[in-house]
């Protein structure tokens, strides 16, 4: 797709000083931010997308590395999200198991970001002072506690890269949102699920495209419940001084839950193939409290 009339640098910076905000919408100590715009009809209305029950994993693949295999190295994308140590039970079982040791916000595992992952200003969602959520303990307020219910809402993937990657370090416009809805047919209604996919991995090399603050902005003002991406903030901020947009501004001000690492490939092919862009979204992540991020393997179904 072309990427034709983008005003360089404009949607990064532009209203840095009005940036959106949900603090207080739904209450001080709220802790599901964009997930409360999830209500039971959103739900039911999600549900009567499925026609024929094709499911499509929008996870990557992790294979594990063994621990005694060497150094572990959780922040690189040459190292496995997932260190594994096994061990036996005992002679009475006869069963094998495993330790694992998880790098929850690894560029290689599909991952969901809670509210406390990311601050800004010493503060996270919704307006907490950092110290009072989280401690070396553990997350106090805004942790995957929150999602304990799971995800069931509709999905709709807005595919950016249906022409091609987009270019390296492109910051995607609300412009380039709304074309690509008028160009599928189809309409981000609150409450819904924003699948993106830009056409990149998480790799060295140039700097990736990502959304900027006019399309978070975008995000806000459709009532996006969650955001879904093949890339998270990989832009090369113009002002320092700048939040990321999806981190700093849709996590920290928004509420917005981030699923990062999303492999949207075969989801992107699907869509085409039926000429169909919209589905129902589940993710339903591990009840393990108290961590900002968890691994997650969101299914759409058609």
């Amino acid at each position: 797709m072309s990427m034709e009339g983008h005003d360089e640098g404009v949607a990064i910076t532009q209203g840095l000083s009005d940036l959106p905000s949900n603090w207080g919408r739904w209450g001080d100590d709220d802790e599901l931010g964009t997930l409360n715009l999830i209500t039971d009809e959103t739900r039911a209305r999600a549900a009567a997308e499925v026609l024929s029950g094709r499911v499509v994993s929008l996870a990557l693949p992790i294979r594990p590395t063994p621990i005694i295999s060497g150094p572990f190295v959780p922040a690189t994308t040459e190292g496995s999200p997932v260190q594994q140590l096994m061990v036996h039970t005992g002679s009475a079982m006869h069963a094998t198991a495993d330790v694992m040791v998880v790098t929850n916000h690894h560029p290689r595992s599909t991952h969901l970001d809670a509210l406390s992952h990311q601050s800004m200003d010493g503060r996270v969602y919704p307006g907490r002072l950092l110290g009072d959520s989280v401690s070396p303990a553990g997350v106090k307020h805004a942790s995957t506690t929150a999602f304990a219910a799971g995800v069931v809402t509709r999905g709709v993937l807005l595919d950016l890269a249906a022409d091609g990657p987009l270019p390296a370090g492109y910051a995607v416009t609300a412009r380039d949102l709304d074309a690509a809805e008028e160009r599928e047919g189809v309409t981000v209604e609150a409450g819904d699920a924003l699948v993106v996919r830009l056409g990149w991995t998480a790799t060295p090399g140039p700097p990736m495209p990502g959304m900027s603050v006019d399309a978070v902005r975008w995000m806000h003002l459709r009532g996006v419940s969650i955001y879904v991406g093949d890339t998270g903030d990989a832009l090369p901020a113009l002002d320092a001084e700048a939040p990321a947009p999806l981190h700093g501004i849709g996590l920290v001000r928004l509420g917005m839950p981030l699923i990062d690492a999303a492999n949207v490939e075969e989801l992107a092919a699907v869509c085409e193939e039926l000429s169909r862009y919209s589905f129902l979204l589940t993710v339903a992540a591990p009840r393990i409290h108290a961590l900002t991020g968890v691994p997650v393997n969101p299914l759409a179904i058609f």
